[in-house]
């Protein structure tokens, strides 16, 4: 089945531009980046890089980066734009790299496009050096448990509460906006920790972060009421 990337892939680049959308700027970059930079790492593997704008911010702090992808169009984009970098299309589960190759491995929001993690999270942690940092960013579950059912809202149309179901229950989801239509998982957060602790990982960060004080405040409001993303580091 497919997950709707290729097709939505010239959508997805429209969207994100340089800069990312209103999470990726405003919420997760001013996290995800000190975080990536903070151990002093010299190579790094973004998992799902997509159209490479991650790897682009890494590169440009003179980080050695590798992005892997399934989705041909978004790689070819991002060898346009960053025709030094290295690409590599495969998946999370079959990474083509030695034992140890990284001191850093990202996952910006790329678990939840993974219809199996767990071998996927083998594979990122096979290949980070002993002392290396996995740094993950997610939809966080309550967000992703309220795909379907989204806000409730009152009788002139206000935003009431975020509603959420099924919380526990693993499911994968379509979900649509400005011409881009992807397949989402949704997982609970204890999921992923049982993973992550099975391969003898320690976390050393989590955070469900709140929007930089530069965001525009209408958008703000929403990512505060119900919270979007979490970010977690590993060490190994």
């Amino acid at each position: 089945m497919t997950n709707g990337w290729e097709d939505s892939a010239a959508a997805w680049i429209a969207d994100m531009g340089e800069h990312g959308d209103f999470g990726r700027r405003y919420v997760l970059d001013p996290v995800m980046l000190p975080l990536a930079l903070a151990n002093g790492a010299k190579t790094a593997l973004d998992v799902g890089c997509g159209e490479g704008r991650f790897c682009r911010m890494l590169a440009a702090r003179g980080v050695t980066v590798t992005g892997i992808d399934p989705t041909p169009s978004l790689l070819g984009h991002a060898r346009k734009r960053d025709p030094q970098g290295t690409y590599v299309e495969t998946d999370a589960a079959n990474l083509p790299f030695g034992d140890g190759a990284f001191d850093l491995v990202v996952s910006y929001l790329s678990l939840i496009d993974m219809p199996d993690v767990a071998p996927a999270i083998v594979e990122m942690t096979r290949v980070l050096k002993p002392g290396g940092r996995l740094l993950i960013a997610n939809l966080n579950g309550f967000n992703t448990a309220g795909q379907e059912t989204d806000w409730s809202l009152d009788e002139h149309g206000k935003r009431k509460h975020f509603q959420i179901d099924h919380y526990l229950t693993e499911s994968a989801a379509w979900i649509e906006w400005r011409g881009i239509r992807i397949r989402n998982h949704h997982r609970p957060l204890s999921a992923y920790m049982k993973l992550l602790l099975a391969q003898g990982l320690t976390l050393t960060y989590f955070d469900e972060p709140r929007p930089a004080a530069d965001a525009p405040a209408g958008r703000a409001a929403d990512y505060v009421r119900a919270p979007w993303f979490m970010v977690m580091e590993w060490a190994k």
